[in-house]
């Protein structure tokens, strides 16, 4: 399971340090969209710089880094968009806390962005600056998020294109909340697979997956409940950097937000009532052993007795078992053992025992 990763700087750095990249770090691409009600225009980047053309245009530029930028390429950032060190520091380190900064020029967005390939969860930082003419994303994941964002402002009819700069932050910041629902919808069909398997044959190995999906909603839960009071923040800007029009879609965002921290609630009271309900199983299949077990004692215990009794063999005095020299003394143990065996069974199937 890939956690997301959680970078610290060392006591005593001066703030705004950037760290260097990590090896086997996601390659960068960075791309640029520079669009207006009448055009779409799109670019691959090949330094930061070759963005200024398209800031001096009276249009809307959007920016958006795909992996994770070495420091020289954050710094040549921060330096054409004037963004604040401490922000960078952010996009940097990642596994921060969903928030929102505002600094002088930008608002500062960080995002959690939830995945799940192959039965494993991980968690994505998504990084937003909301400028006065561009929009700057920075995503840490190799595989790009915001494909249906792209297609929409594509779209001559799209509604972003003719909306201004805070509509796209508003469509970026909800495609991260809205990645969360397939994340748990996926989720909830591994809690209902293993719920089949522990109610037919349960076992260890269920019980540790299901510690595994506890330990996923528990991470889940750390990471999207700051990200619902960032969207609530945003219906509440006081900052000036969102339109009135803007916060009435964020309200949208914030109730999906709701839903998915209602979903992650739901299912880890869900895996609690499973794992009782494992506990509950094996106690009854244990009482099942234990009932046979104690049933079968009971028959047993008389007819070992009687087997022992006419074992003592004693003979020869006026005291003697007169069964010994009997003819019929064998048979008449016999069957005094079947008789008293097949009573008790009898009277355990009356009382619902068997």
């Amino acid at each position: 399971m890939d956690y997301f990763p959680k970078q610290y700087a060392e006591p005593g750095t001066a703030p705004g340090s950037l760290p260097e990249r990590e090896s086997g770090a996601a390659p960068v691409t960075a791309t640029l969209i520079d669009y207006g009600p009448d055009h779409c225009e799109e670019v691959t980047l090949d330094h930061p710089r070759d963005c200024r053309p398209y800031l001096e245009r009276d249009t809307r530029t959007w920016i958006h880094i795909q992996g994770s930028p070495d420091i020289e390429t954050l710094a040549l950032f921060g330096e054409v968009f004037g963004l604040h060190p401490l922000a960078l520091e952010d996009v940097a380190r990642l596994g921060q806390r969903p928030k929102a900064d505002h600094y002088a020029g930008h608002l500062f967005l960080v995002l959690a962005l939830p995945e799940l390939a192959e039965d494993r969860l991980s968690l994505q930082q998504v990084s937003l600056f909301l400028g006065s003419s561009a929009l700057i994303s920075f995503q840490s994941g190799g595989g790009d998020p915001f494909g249906p964002v792209r297609r929409r402002l594509h779209q001559a009819s799209g509604r972003i294109r003719s909306r201004p700069l805070d509509y796209l932050l508003y469509a970026l910041a909800d495609t991260v909340v809205d990645r969360g629902f397939p994340v748990l919808e996926a989720l909830g069909d591994r809690i209902e697979a293993i719920e089949d398997r522990l109610l037919s044959e349960p076992s260890q190995e269920m019980v540790a997956r299901l510690h595994g999906l506890r330990r996923e909603l528990v991470l889940l839960r750390r990471m999207l409940w700051p990200q619902r009071e960032v969207m609530n923040g945003l219906m509440r800007d006081e900052e000036g950097w969102l339109d009135e029009d803007t916060r009435l879609y964020l309200r949208d965002a914030y109730q999906h937000a709701v839903q998915i921290l209602d979903l992650i609630e739901s299912y880890r009271e869900m895996t609690a009532s499973l794992l009782d309900l494992y506990l509950s199983t094996l106690s009854h299949r244990l009482n099942e052993v234990m009932r046979v077990l104690t049933v079968f004692a009971t028959i047993f215990l008389p007819i070992t007795f009687i087997a022992g009794l006419y074992g003592m063999n004693f003979a020869g005095g006026p005291w003697n078992m007169p069964e010994l020299h009997w003819r019929f003394g064998y048979p008449f143990a016999l069957g005094l053992m079947a008789a008293v065996g097949l009573g008790l069974v009898a009277f355990f199937r009356r009382k619902g025992w068997l």
